[in-house]
């Protein structure tokens, strides 16, 4: 993990962390962008130099929403 984060903002090691620990694997796409990932997922890509502040917590946002999309959409509550 530790490659993947090089150069990345505190706020963004914070955000891998959180979803590491929520079952997301961690990657790098081929234009420097973080890649989430998650088995039946769709992929969610943020920077590792993000110049908006906000941008830990709406990342945060997007993959809480895509747990409750899914296990909406897959019928359990």
């Amino acid at each position: 993990m530790r490659n993947l984060l090089r150069g990345a903002h505190d706020s963004v090691r914070r955000l891998a962390e959180f979803a590491l620990s929520e079952g997301w694997t961690l990657s790098r796409s081929s234009s420097g962008h973080l890649k989430f990932s998650k088995s039946g997922f769709t992929p969610i890509f943020t920077s590792c130099t993000p110049s908006d502040r906000r941008t830990e917590r709406n990342t945060r946002a997007l993959l809480r929403r895509a747990e409750t999309q899914n296990t909406t959409s897959r019928g359990i509550q």
